[in-house]
């Protein structure tokens, strides 16, 4: 599925066309793409995107032969515009702009992020506005579904013209360049491609414009922040649930009825999560008849913290599902005569939701820290530090401490990024997104968010121990019990990071999922807040 040096083709298109998901037809969400990882062989071209792919691709060649100056097929990059090509150089235009744009530094991103980035590309690409030639996209799918993946480095994106350098790192394996991940090793592309009797492909007439101009790269981030900020949001409303059995909170904060008149969807999810989550507990029904009038924020103000949490990761769903369907190409090739410049690969749209996703992912872990501050300090019944024998030990004291500096690593890495603009291109482009560094900004408060959340539910389940006999709900019984199987209940001082690291392993796992899916309800009513 790909093109020899003569321009024949010596691997058929066949194998994809069947009636799966159709690249360039069908319409791509976050949760199919994380299917299309696990199995590639679920996305094909169908006959009629080939062959609206190829006439696209027809379009061009005319274009790249006529008089008329067209930007990027017979003439120069950037502030190059005005400089023409000849027909006999197209070939050595479109290779010159992937190695000389080919200038990423820093370590490589994953290979999770770079066959997202792929998939992306490939998807973007099989619409037919870009002019390629469909056996350099079925080229493309044979990476994928082989286990070809390139070596991207993670900096070097201004996120404007499209993420142009880790694109171009991308796609160097095309030509026979760069390296790849491989069957578990780092190698050179040329080599794996002759392993599989591959030969690299010669560009033709904006094909390496078009693989380098588009937003893939902060895709590939915004697919999977949005993936994993789900994961952590779910563990956060479950994880507070925890905390308010453990500080015998109130559940009266959630009823639907206050929320009502406030309806943001993500509190009223929350509010409606918390009480489902809470609901049938001893411990809360010990405590009905309290005298305590009002909770701490952390406790009371969840569902308008979390939820608005749930808003910004709604939002940038909703933008993200509208990029994987998306021409970000430059120019867009609408008809045999028109190639229509713009700036489809400007990043903004994208890099504002990452930073706001960012912000809304470390408040998750802000207020987790507070709940874990509420449960130290002794008040509600429970012993102060978490343990009834302080002095001699310092109970769980010190992890607190872990917790305020990743939550205030977070908030330094909050400055939004798409907030700043340095020119490029001798001022051709003289605003750019810097949504790249959105993208990974959001990924690096998430890695912290997870060991926050960990130290949270080691608080919590240490803190509800102090409850017994009384027993919790069955859902937090159940989280509790997979936390026993392993972190025991202390009392005395142990080394606490290797129970930080063994929660910290269970809040990446798949556990809550399949924990939760016997309880559907939880979410009942909300179904635009899943993946799919």
């Amino acid at each position: 599925m790909y093109l020899t040096e003569s321009g024949s083709t010596n691997c058929p298109l066949q194998p994809f066309i069947t009636d799966m998901f159709s690249f360039g037809k069908d319409r791509l969400s976050v949760g199919f793409v994380l299917d299309l990882l696990k199995k590639p062989d679920l996305g094909i071209l169908s006959e009629a995107v080939v062959h609206k792919i190829t006439q696209n691709a027809g379009h061009v060649s005319k274009m790249a032969s006529g008089d008329a100056p067209v930007y990027g097929i017979n003439t120069g990059f950037g502030p190059l515009c005005d400089t023409l090509i000849s027909p006999e150089q197209t070939a050595e235009l479109q290779h010159n702009l992937l190695i000389s744009h080919s200038v990423g530094v820093g370590d490589p991103i994953s290979e999770t992020m770079a066959r997202t980035m792929l998939i992306c590309k490939v998807h973007a690409l099989a619409q037919g506005f870009s002019g390629v030639q469909p056996q350099t996209i079925a080229f493309l799918l044979t990476m994928v579904r082989e286990g070809i993946t390139p070596i991207v480095p993670e900096k070097g994106s201004v996120g404007a013209s499209g993420d142009l350098a880790p694109l171009a790192h991308l796609f160097l394996p095309l030509l026979g360049l760069g390296e790849v991940f491989f069957q578990g090793k780092r190698q050179s592309a040329r080599g794996v491609l002759e392993k599989l009797g591959l030969s690299p492909i010669q560009l033709g007439p904006k094909e390496g414009l078009a693989l380098i101009n588009g937003t893939q790269f902060m895709l590939a981030h915004a697919v999977h922040g949005v993936a994993r900020l789900h994961h952590h949001l779910e563990w956060a409303d479950v994880i507070g649930a925890l905390s308010i059995e453990a500080l015998m909170g109130s559940v009266k904060p959630f009823e639907s009825r206050l929320h009502d008149l406030r309806p943001f969807r993500g509190n009223q999810l929350v509010a409606q999560r918390l009480r489902k989550l809470i609901n049938g507990s001893e411990v809360l029904a010990s405590h009905a008849e309290c005298g305590r009038v009002q909770d701490p924020y952390s406790l009371r103000c969840m569902p308008q913290v979390h939820g608005a949490s749930r808003n910004a990761w709604l939002h940038l769903k909703e933008v993200t599902e509208i990029e994987l369907n998306a021409v970000t190409d430059n120019p867009v090739v609408l008809g045999p005569e028109e190639a229509l410049s713009g700036g489809n690969f400007h990043g903004q749209p994208i890099a504002l939701p990452l930073d706001y996703a960012t912000v809304a992912a470390a408040e998750l872990g802000n207020i987790a820290d507070r709940r874990c501050y509420l449960m130290l300090e002794g008040r509600y019944g429970l012993p102060r530090l978490l343990l009834q024998d302080t002095g001699l030990n310092s109970g769980f004291m010190i992890p607190q401490y872990t917790t305020a500096a990743l939550v205030s690593e977070n908030k330094s890495l909050c400055f939004p990024a798409s907030a700043d603009s340095i020119p490029t291109s001798l001022g051709q482009e003289d605003h750019v997104s810097m949504g790249s560094i959105s993208g990974r900004k959001l990924h690096i408060v998430l890695d912290n968010l997870a060991y926050i959340q960990a130290i949270e539910l080691l608080y919590a389940t240490q803190a509800i121990a102090f409850r017994r006999p009384l027993k919790s709900s069955p859902i937090i019984e159940e989280i509790i019990g997979l936390v026993r199987k392993k972190v025991n209940f202390a009392t005395q001082d142990k080394v606490l990071s290797s129970d930080i690291y063994a929660l910290h392993q269970l809040i990446l796992s798949d556990t809550l999922t399949q924990t939760l899916a016997a309880h559907e309800d939880l979410n009942d009513g909300f179904e635009s807040f899943g993946l799919y």
